[in-house]
């Protein structure tokens, strides 16, 4: 399937946040609620509009989105930037088709582009090592909230930027609103 992945524009927020109530709706580890968290980190300081991505469709429909916000990572006095991965959605009806991990990897090339340096994300312990993705306790970094460790990893966009970060991750205010 031919798509084209690009930064979502203001006008697209409302038909976006339905693609992600959509795709999450009958997902298993979901409070269904992703398409409000996705708002509220728009209105956020955490929010990067060139990270904010749709995928289009051959009849121009939006039918994914993917999400990077900023976010640091606290040990002390130490605070180092990164960014999170929440979340990333495809229309129910074209899952399984590659779409995601597209998402993915163009979400990740911007970031680098723009220079981050690393990335954080709580996802499934199968699916994101593909993308580099390691466990985040690699680092000794982790998460604000009780996690089993597979499930929360890290990915150094530069070589060794996680080198000398450790500690725990702070998520903007719109993750806990």
């Amino acid at each position: 399937m031919e798509i084209l992945i690009r930064s979502e524009r203001t006008e697209e927020y409302s038909t976006t946040e339905e693609v992600i109530r959509k795709a999450f709706l009958d997902e298993e580890y979901s409070d269904q609620k992703e398409h409000l968290l996705v708002n509220r980190i728009r209105q956020s300081d955490a929010f990067i509009p060139e990270l904010s991505l749709v995928a289009i469709d051959q009849d121009n429909e939006i039918i994914g989105h993917i999400l990077l916000s900023k976010i640091t990572i606290v040990n002390g006095e130490n605070i180092a930037d990164s960014l999170a991965l929440a979340p990333v959605c495809v229309a129910p009806e074209h899952q399984k088709k590659g779409i995601g991990s597209q998402l993915i990897q163009e979400a990740l090339k911007m970031a680098k582009e723009l220079g981050y340096q690393s990335v954080i994300v709580l996802g499934h312990k199968d699916y994101y090592p593909k993308f580099g993705f390691k466990q985040a306790s690699s680092w000794n970094i982790r998460a604000p909230f009780e996690v089993p460790s597979e499930v929360f990893m890290a990915l150094e966009l530069a070589e060794n930027s996680l080198e000398n970060v450790q500690g725990v991750v702070h998520y903007s205010d719109a993750f806990s609103q």
